[in-house]
């Protein structure tokens, strides 16, 4: 009996209270509208919601008699009395074997019979090919083929149902009992949540995210269903109750092994979306316990490694992942098609060694990621595994673009023989390139759809960063221009958004099923309190506002999310291209229509967008407020993107103040995220390098900057970082513009206005433009008109598009060259650069740049003395005066950002 229980369909104290109400719902006989029902859409409801209970999977036990009742309380309106008193007398009535097989009887006669072809449209009869008649069916097989002895389990098990909840009614009852059950409850919830925030702030190093991971090509993940931490907690302390115990009666409570593949599909989907802030030991617990109902699910090894990988136990997630593969030979669960009869004899080796190399991969071992994943490319081609061998090919183009590899010969150019035909002098990006094209054309034919947008969106992103150049080294060659194409970036992301209109489902028709029952299930009890919790409602994701017909949709969640990544694209793609008001508006659409099927990385990521926004464009005052409010929603700081837009605030604030101690502290905890041991990728890594630089710069050691970013440019040039070499080269002409030498910056900017150009990055390209101006009008007042005529050139972007920073140099430049021109009288015409100093000041003042805002008041204090203004004179004195002691003492210990490091 015990063996049965795991394995097979067997009835329940639960099953039984669903088959009473299959007969309120379709009784024997009944040639119309059954009593209790007003109205079919009462009948209806009532159809859907059993369905619903059927299939859903948000837990791996089957309800209590009292969490059932709850339910139905949320979908029965008037009948909701009626309903929940008759499933409790008829459970009463059941108290012997006589009883059950009578109950059983009856229930033969609500399913039509195969001769039933042509029903009257008022006949009440349940189709045994339905949803409802093949769950009846199975309850009556489970019964015929229980022995006396499981029919007496059985009345135990009903009596024990009913038990418990006639003592939550008497508890209930008593107000004291209540009270002091309900402060149980809340003390278990607080507790269990320290505990879990805790853990997560105790794990504090470093990852890096590659969010096409390969469990999505193991797990056909579910559509996204967000479950507050209440409700997991809650959960998961209920299946740790039962873990406690080890009686018999406990392990029938299991619900079937569909809603349980569902429920472990559900949980993959949250630990991805979640990461290091998913509960780790409550859900370990309840794995625990579902491997010990039911050894034979091998996915429950999956699961675990998942739940160690993105807690960083790497000991762990390695275990669990060779465990999982020994077991099942990675076929349970695999959303994999066996192209060939080898294939399945091989035991899916490809299979484990792509997920192997992710796991490296995530734990900072790059080169050792690729070397398997190329083994994993080699085993693929040699079982004609044409599905694992596009995903292979799209983890290896992800991981070239996430990591920076200076060289793969003998990599993948051995590999792949699309690859090594053409030749190995290929550069990385080339070879890159070629991967794409080659991963994008194969999923197509495999029909991968989700693989595809993802494919795109690839290529969209190389496409934003690379010039696209001919790969044969000689022939005829037709004209191109080397810029980069923001169209093609645009189709391709076009493409990608087309995914979620072009959908076919590679899920199963279990697990669809059982994602949307359990959403519908949530979303009606949601619709039943908002009027008393408004406020929840208010604070959701806004996602089916976006696409109204996405909730009533088999759209998985990890499809939800390829389409909010795109967004994510397009927001870098418009801060490359100079648009500050486009990429700040995809990253308010994806934060508001993206948030309940995004990972917690990409989210951080959104919201780390919004915050520099606010700090450009704003000020740092609302951008710390937004900085605290992105805190409190991402509970562990350190393991999400929050950590180094924190860093970069503060180190920009610093040394706006002439904080120069306070901005080297902040640089060292950049450098400590941009370690080699954590393997960040290279973007942290140039960050890093960049801030070290620009602290020298600010502490006037010109040589040691202009050292490091030497070093910096060498990196990126070693790794075709192009668009990073602009911003290297602007610096470089920074540092020699500020140590006086203005003949050596000039070629710096203009080699940097060279890459502006040819990656179309407009709003760096104005910059470019106005430090080249202010190197000219370095060399002297005779070249004031040529640096006027730059900076004029470059204000449609600058006021257009640019930060309060830049707007304020532009100004203080232009102020400078109508200063220096000898044609030009300013004392005849004062307010035409006056108007601008005061721009540029309030700018500057909200930024507490004091070098500049000192700067800017002199210049105006020169213009007020010029045009005969003797008070404003020396109330811009005054200012000065007090911006230049501000930047001599930096240190204020009421400042209350100083404690936020």
């Amino acid at each position: 009996m015990k063996a049965s229980s795991q394995n097979g369909f067997v009835m329940t104290a639960h099953k039984v209270t669903m088959c009473i109400l299959i007969q309120v719902y379709a009784p024997a006989g009944q040639d119309s509208l059954p009593f209790p029902f007003a109205s079919i859409q009462q009948h209806n409801r009532l159809a859907t919601f059993l369905i619903s209970v059927t299939k859903s999977c948000d837990d791996i036990l089957e309800p209590t008699l009292d969490e059932f009742l709850k339910l139905l309380k949320d979908f029965g309106g008037l009948l909701d009395k009626w309903l929940s008193d008759h499933i409790t007398e008829r459970l009463s009535l059941l108290s012997s074997p006589d009883d059950l097989f009578t109950f059983f009887s009856e229930l033969r006669g609500i399913l039509a019979g195969p001769e039933t072809s042509i029903v009257d449209d008022d006949q009440i009869n349940l189709d045994p090919i339905s949803t409802l008649g093949m769950y009846l069916r199975r309850c009556l097989l489970a019964f015929n083929h229980m022995s006396f002895e499981g029919m007496c389990h059985l009345l135990t098990n009903i009596h024990t149902y009913c038990k418990k909840m006639s003592d939550l009614d008497d508890a209930s009852n008593d107000p004291d009992a209540r009270l002091e059950y309900e402060n149980m409850d809340l003390e278990n919830f607080v507790l269990q949540n320290f505990t879990e925030e805790l853990e997560s702030r105790k794990r504090s190093a470093e990852r890096v995210d590659f969010h096409n991971h390969s469990s999505k090509a193991l797990f056909s993940l579910v559509e996204d269903i967000m479950v507050s931490p209440g409700q997991k907690v809650k959960r998961n302390h209920r299946s740790q109750t039962h873990s406690s115990s080890s009686e018999p009666s406990d392990v029938i409570l299991q619900r079937t092994n569909l809603q349980i593949q569902g429920y472990l599909s559900e949980q993959a989907d949250m630990i991805e979306k979640l990461g290091s802030s998913f509960p780790m030991s409550a859900f370990e617990s309840v794995l625990k316990l579902l491997q010990k109902m039911s050894p034979e699910l091998h996915r429950v090894h999956f699961l675990r490694y998942l739940n160690s990988l993105y807690h960083d136990d790497y000991p762990s997630a390695l275990e669990n992942l060779l465990r999982y593969f020994d077991y099942s030979a990675g076929m349970e669960g695999s959303d994999f098609v066996p192209t060939s009869f080898d294939c399945t004899s091989s035991g899916r080796y490809e299979i484990a060694l792509l997920s192997l190399g992710m796991a490296h991969f995530h734990f900072g071992h790059p080169k050792l990621a690729l070397e398997v994943l190329t083994e994993a490319v080699r085993v693929s081609q040699q079982h004609n595994d044409d599905t694992c061998l596009a995903y292979t090919l799209t983890a290896i183009c992800n991981l070239l673009s996430e990591v920076g590899i200076s060289n793969m010969t003998g990599i993948t150019g051995a590999s792949d023989p699309h690859v090594s035909s053409i030749g190995t002098s290929l550069s990385v990006q080339q070879q890159l390139f070629v991967l794409l094209q080659r991963s994008l054309k194969r999923a197509d034919s495999l029909k991968l759809k989700r693989l595809v947008a993802s494919n795109h969106l690839a290529m969209a992103k190389f496409d934003l960063t690379h010039v696209q150049r001919p790969l044969l080294s000689f022939g005829p060659k037709a004209s191109i221009q080397l810029k980069t194409s923001p169209a093609n970036v645009c189709k391709q992301l076009r493409a990608s958004s087309q995914l979620i209109y072009q959908f076919d489902n590679e899920n199963t028709v279990m697990t669809i099923d059982g994602a949307l029952s359990t959403s519908w299930l949530k979303n009606q009890q949601k619709e039943a309190t908002s009027l008393v919790f408004s406020e929840e409602s208010g604070s959701k994701s806004n996602c089916d506002t976006f696409y109204p017909w996405l909730q009533s949709s088999s759209v998985p969640g990890s499809v939800t999310q390829l389409v909010g990544s795109s967004y994510l694209v397009r927001v870098t793609s418009w801060e490359l291209y100079g648009s500050a008001s486009l990429a700040r508006t995809n990253a308010l659409l994806y934060a508001t229509c993206f948030a309940d099927s995004s990972s917690s990385a990409d989210l951080a990521l959104a919201y780390g967008k919004l915050i520099q926004h606010l700090a450009v464009y704003k000020g740092y005052k609302e951008a710390f407020l937004a900085l605290k409010i992105a805190e409190t929603k991402f509970l562990s700081v350190s393991k999400s993107g929050i950590l180094p837009v924190k860093l970069q605030l503060l180190h920009e604030r610093a040394l706006h103040r002439g904080h120069l101690k306070l901005a080297q502290q902040i640089c060292d905890e950049l450098g400590v995220l941009a370690s080699s041991v954590t393997g960040v990728d290279m973007e942290i890594k140039t960050e890093a390098s960049l801030r070290r630089a620009r602290t020298l710069l600010a502490a006037n050691q010109f040589s040691e900057a202009a050292s490091v970013a030497h070093s910096l440019f060498c990196k990126c040039y070693k790794f075709n970082m192009h668009v990073e070499n602009a911003t290297v080269l602007l610096l470089l002409a920074e540092i020699h513009k500020r140590s006086g030498n203005g003949v050596l910056g000039i070629p710096y900017a203009l080699a940097s206005l060279s890459f502006c150009q040819s990656f179309n990055l407009d709003l760096l390209r104005a910059s470019a433009t106005l430090t080249l101006a202010e190197l000219w009008l370095l060399l002297g007042s005779r070249h004031a008109k040529r640096a006027l005529n730059l900076i004029h050139s470059a204000f449609p972007i600058i006021l257009g598009q640019g930060g309060l920073e830049l707007r304020s140099r532009a100004y203080i430049a232009e102020a400078k060259c109508y200063l220096s021109d000898s044609t030009i009288s300013v004392s005849e015409d004062p307010d035409a650069v006056l108007d601008s100093l005061r721009l540029a000041c309030e700018g500057l003042e909200a930024l507490e740049y004091h070098e500049l805002a000192a700067e800017a008041y002199y210049l105006m204090a020169i213009v007020l003395d010029k045009s005969g203004q003797i008070e404003e004179r020396e109330d811009s004195a005054s200012r000065f005066k007090q911006h230049i002691e501000a930047l001599e003492d930096p240190v204020k210990p009421e400042d209350p950002l100083l404690n936020m490091l």
